[in-house]
């Protein structure tokens, strides 16, 4: 029996939203709306995602000693999350600056912050959380040491390790021949292929599959997503929906996909349960705010 249902490592980001007519080419200024702040980042998200669906998580990152600090490990105590491997430094709270236009697309530039001081040693101080849950989820805006450094002690406690190589980045053949699943959007799928990745997401998955990952799923917004495995791939249609905002939306959906594997579900039927989840996501603003309870996935 584990402790947890899931273990989140990654990084934990104030939010700064703008609200915008449309997003500014170079050199262009453009006004907008009043400046919100939300919780966020693509780890504390992940967390907040399973939790309000009902999974024992924990959350290892770390943050400032700051107000953007106290605003992360707030949100995350309130949404459930375990918030022991919270690490607190001098180094302030990492920072996302994000605009918003009016179709809910966003643009994203990250400040790391303390997410970049979570090191090697947290992950070695950590084996206790590690070894207490049967998935561990990770994203990539951590240093790249310290991803692999995760992945190889999930692999050895026996760990099933869910990445979302977020934002894109190389990985080792180590990092990928871990990952169950590998989870990619285009961008992502085709920052890792290059210019082989081919026109369509089986393309893209078969690439991936050849680069190590044990599965891969590739996200496809409003077309839902497709799992792939050695076995083959299938495609899994989105719910209809209006999107108001999709900030945070791929981070639901990895924490809800995350969760259910740890829970017993085979690939297809987690990643079907997964876009309900990015579906709700997407029709409330803001990233933390908008994710679903289990009550109002299953609404859907």
């Amino acid at each position: 029996m584990h402790g947890y249902d899931l273990l989140v490592v990654g990084s934990a980001n104030a939010d700064l939203v703008i609200h915008v007519d449309r997003r500014p080419a170079a050199g262009e200024t453009v006004l907008g709306s009043d400046l919100a702040t939300h919780p966020g980042g693509k780890g504390a998200n992940q967390a907040v995602a399973a939790a309000r669906l009902g999974a024992r998580t924990a959350l290892l990152a770390r943050v400032g000693d700051d107000a953007h600090g106290r605003l992360l490990t707030g949100s995350l105590r309130s949404a459930g999350v375990d918030t022991s491997g919270i690490l607190i430094g001098d180094t302030p709270t990492g920072v996302a600056l994000i605009t918003v236009d009016p179709s809910g697309d966003n643009s994203i530039v990250v400040s790391p912050g303390a997410n970049g001081r979570l090191g090697t040693a947290d992950v070695a101080g950590a084996h206790e959380l590690l070894a207490a849950a049967p998935v561990v989820s990770l994203q990539l805006e951590i240093p790249a040491a310290t991803v692999a450094a995760v992945v190889a002690a999930a692999t050895e406690a026996g760990t099933r390790v869910v990445l979302n190589p977020s934002p894109p980045a190389p990985l080792p053949p180590k990092v990928l021949e871990g990952c169950d699943p590998l989870v990619v959007n285009e961008h992502e799928a085709r920052f890792l292929l290059g210019e082989d990745a081919g026109a369509a997401p089986e393309d893209w998955a078969r690439g991936l599959l050849a680069l190590g990952p044990r599965s891969v799923v590739v996200t496809l917004g409003a077309g839902g997503a497709l799992a792939a495995t050695a076995d083959g791939a299938v495609h899994v249609p989105s719910v209809r929906v209006e999107a108001v905002d999709t900030t945070g939306a791929g981070d639901a959906f990895t924490g809800a996909l995350a969760w259910r594997l740890g829970a017993g579900d085979d690939l297809e039927t987690a990643v079907r349960f997964a876009v309900r989840v990015g579906a709700v996501a997407v029709t409330k603003a803001g990233a933390q705010e908008s994710f679903p309870t289990l009550d109002e996935t299953e609404q859907l």
